[in-house]
């Protein structure tokens, strides 16, 4: 059993949030273990996150997505990563098929905001059906000609007007859905040349570069109340660490760009963070990341994390409370006339 939490912090946890522990945690598979249950129970995670492991079936997702809210005894968020493209958890035959925004985004010109708009409507609406209400998305990078392939038909745009106006169309899809949108990867992903999953990206831009461009989208977003850190170095202001492990460029995040939102990591297991597992948990923590995201489902690593991580700050439950009180109850959008919208507007037929 981990180490009791402070009574004051403890009533603290329970008066705000019901979370306790700062984490968003997975689990190994399809259905949840006993073992990951009792675990859950007793560290209280801020919620969970599912990936390709854990979906098998609209039921058996819904099936978990229950269990895991009752193995904590609250209404938990749960994400998922459905950008579309290559980043899609939710596959067919079950679910739709989404082109990478990018390419979407090309297809769709002078109309490409509403048409990002229903499509995030539209994922939106196949999470609330499953239970699933949050999506790590939407993606504020720049994309660039040097922009690494695993990130670049990922991105909204190759312009800072552009990538504003359609990370903004999907947080609204995703928002009228029901769905909590988690803006990312603050502060700009879009000059990284290597894959973070593997190695660690460095960005050499000049601070007043950065500021006028791949900041200032976010800057621009800064109200949505979700965020997800970069695992990048920008050289200009930390030539060291990560701004995920890097108190420099957490002030910026929250003063410069004046993102006040609940931040979390990017997933604790990507190859560019340095060190064992805990440590990155308790350097992102001791940076001033409110939420400590592990994904990949080991229960071995994620007690490890959680004893690192520690609980929230009365600063990240008040971010926290915030930002779950935002969700929205669903517009009432017909699917069939959405789905046609956006099938005209990807043949080039749709109103301009």
């Amino acid at each position: 059993m981990h180490k009791a939490r402070p009574a004051s912090q403890l009533r603290f946890v329970k008066v705000v949030t019901g979370a306790g522990s700062a984490t968003i945690l997975g689990c190994a598979g399809p259905r949840l273990t006993l073992d990951e249950a009792r675990f859950f129970a007793d560290i209280q995670p801020v919620g969970f996150i599912l990936f390709a492991r854990n979906i098998e079936a609209p039921d058996q997702v819904r099936a978990l997505c229950a269990d895991l809210r009752k193995a904590v005894g609250r209404n938990a968020p749960i994400f998922v990563d459905q950008e579309g493209g290559r980043v899609q958890r939710l596959r067919a035959p079950h679910w739709r098929e989404w082109m990478p925004p990018l390419d979407q985004i090309s297809a769709t010109g002078d109309r490409a905001a509403r048409a990002m708009y229903l499509r995030s409507y539209l994922i939106g609406r196949e999470h609330s059906a499953l239970g699933i209400d949050g999506n790590c998305a939407p993606c504020a990078d720049i994309a660039r000609d040097i922009t690494h392939p695993f990130l670049r038909n990922r991105c909204y745009g190759q312009t800072l007007e552009d990538v504003v106006k359609n990370t903004r169309a999907v947080a609204n899809g995703l928002m009228d859905a029901g769905v909590h949108p988690v803006l990312k990867h603050i502060p700009g992903h879009g000059l990284g040349t290597a894959d973070s999953h593997l190695d660690l990206p460095r960005v050499m831009a000049a601070a007043e570069n950065l500021h006028s461009t791949d900041f200032a989208a976010f800057a621009s977003l800064k109200d949505i109340p979700w965020g997800m850190s970069a695992h990048v170095v920008y050289e200009a202001f930390d030539a060291d660490l990560p701004a995920t492990l890097s108190f420099k460029m957490m002030r910026i995040i929250r003063q410069d760009i004046g993102f006040d939102g609940l931040l979390m990591t990017d997933d604790l297991s990507m190859n560019a963070l340095p060190g064992a597992i805990h440590s990155r948990a308790s350097a992102a923590k001791a940076a001033g990341c409110d939420v400590i995201l592990h994904c990949n489902g080991d229960l071995t690593e994620m007690k490890a994390v959680a004893k690192s991580a520690g609980v929230l700050t009365p600063t990240s439950q008040k971010r926290l409370a915030r930002a779950l009180q935002t969700q929205r109850k669903p517009i009432d959008l017909d699917i069939a006339t959405a789905e046609a919208e956006l099938d005209a507007l990807l043949a080039g037929t749709g109103d301009v």
